[in-house]
């Protein structure tokens, strides 16, 4: 029988190929140069909040920000944000990054644009796919004068980002955090609805790459957890960041640099307090113990960084059949095609980053299972994979297979079909095996 190596053991037999590897990325390695900005974005007027039925905030719990990460080898850029922000429609990010594209000669491809998922941040822009699912949310014009003053922070902090780069150092590392939990809740008659399902998958690595200077001070650090910003329901008017918000400030003080909470396959993850009234009830302050701490436990386990650093961009542009009858939005004519035979797709743009042989980050706007994540995480010959969600804005949920045939939420408001999971999973694990390394 084969003997089963301990879980410790295999968490710092990878940490010890990491530092193996680091050192030897190859001639094509450049002088690795990146920088940080913090952004406040939080508003001072109510505001419509996105995430539940239409309400207005009648107050600010924590504030609000973009960070963004600049990260430069001589011969690829790359700029990471990620916003405290619900949602953001894949047009206005389009536009957005057009315009910075135009200023700044940057091409959209190289930009992610990430947010946390909170849901008790206000809308921003243009609400996209959403009212084809839930018209009656968006009966109201969105927030216009705070959707152009966070537009407005964004491009002028990516501009800040790109004139502040330094010579750094990079490394990766993974970390387990029990905060979050399946949220396909089942009942006796098999129905499936919003709850918690503590049988259900779920994906609680935490994917970290860190940022230092040459001296050794952190510089950034980019974490990576799926987790719905939901603790607080929807009964709650305070902005916030929710539990993603309040662990990257937590991390922040610990560490003395930003954190970037970049969400990850939380299509049907929830933290395992959801849904409460105020941030009391919701135990919001146990997540700095739940998540917070084993964040920076984890990045005490990186033990070595390295600033001879390549970076590998690219992206996959992977067509699935849309839902029948399901209308689209002109704004985003886009991401849709119609084929000879009269099928129409959904066009779902997906980001690839290797940094070295080591680290593959892939990312996609989208609200995806978590159990897709991990299958591609389980075909690829990278021994740091991290999926980042909700990039560039939001197509809706991907769920599984299995998930359309017990229905519930996410089948039920998503865009797509059954399909979606083998189309998707396919095009992405070939894209990413091709990868030069």
């Amino acid at each position: 029988m084969k003997a089963r190596v301990p879980l410790n053991v295999l968490h710092w037999l990878t940490v010890a190929s990491f530092i193996l590897t680091w050192g030897a990325a190859g001639a094509s390695a450049g002088a690795l140069r990146a920088s940080c900005v913090k952004v406040d974005i939080t508003p001072e007027k109510s505001q419509w909040l996105l995430g539940y039925a239409a309400r207005q905030s009648e107050g600010v719990h924590d504030r609000l920000y973009h960070r963004i990460v600049a990260l430069d080898d001589g011969k690829t850029e790359i700029i990471i944000a990620s916003s405290d922000l619900a949602l953001v429609c894949p047009s206005l990010v389009d536009d957005s990054l057009r315009q910075l594209e135009k200023e700044t000669g940057v091409k959209r491809q190289q930009i992610w644009w990430t947010v946390t998922h909170t849901h008790s941040a206000p809308e921003v822009g243009p609400p996209g796919l959403a009212p084809l699912f839930l018209g009656d949310r968006y009966t109201h014009e969105p927030n216009p004068e705070y959707s152009e003053r966070a537009i407005k922070a964004f491009l002028e902090g990516v501009k800040q980002a790109r004139a502040r780069l330094e010579p750094a150092r990079l490394g990766a590392g993974t970390g387990m955090s029990l905060a979050n939990i399946n949220r396909r809740a089942r009942d006796v008659d098999g129905r499936v609805s919003l709850g918690l399902n503590p049988d259900g998958p779920v994906d609680r690595q935490i994917g970290l790459v860190r940022l230092e200077r040459m001296n050794g001070t952190p510089l950034a650090l980019i974490v990576n957890y799926a987790m719905h910003g939901t603790v607080l329901g929807g009964k709650n008017l305070e902005i916030s960041g929710d539990a993603p918000g309040i662990v990257a400030e937590y991390v922040e003080q610990k560490l003395g640099a930003p954190m970037l909470y970049i969400n990850g396959a939380a299509g049907n993850v929830a933290p395992i307090y959801s849904g409460y009234a105020d941030f009391r009830s919701g135990h919001i302050t146990q997540f700095n113990v739940l998540l917070g701490d084993r964040i920076l436990e984890a990045n005490r386990l990186i033990a070595k960084t390295g600033s001879e650093v390549n970076l590998w961009a690219g992206q996959k542009i992977i067509e699935t059949p849309r839902k029948p009858g399901l209308g689209w939005t002109e704004d985003l004519k886009e991401y849709a095609r119609v084929t000879s035979d009269g099928t129409n797709l959904v066009r779902i743009p997906v980001s690839f980053l290797r940094i070295n042989s080591e680290v593959l980050i892939w990312a996609a706007p989208l609200e995806l299972f978590n159990e897709i994540a991990v299958g591609v995480r389980n075909h690829s010959p990278y021994p740091f994979t991290f999926y980042f969600g909700y990039n560039n804005g939001w197509l809706g949920y991907l769920p599984t297979a299995a998930a359309f045939a017990e229905g519930g939420y996410e089948p039920g408001v998503s865009p797509f079909t059954d399909q979606a999971e083998t189309d998707f999973t396919n095009g992405v694990i070939t894209y990413l095996q091709a990868i030069p390394r």
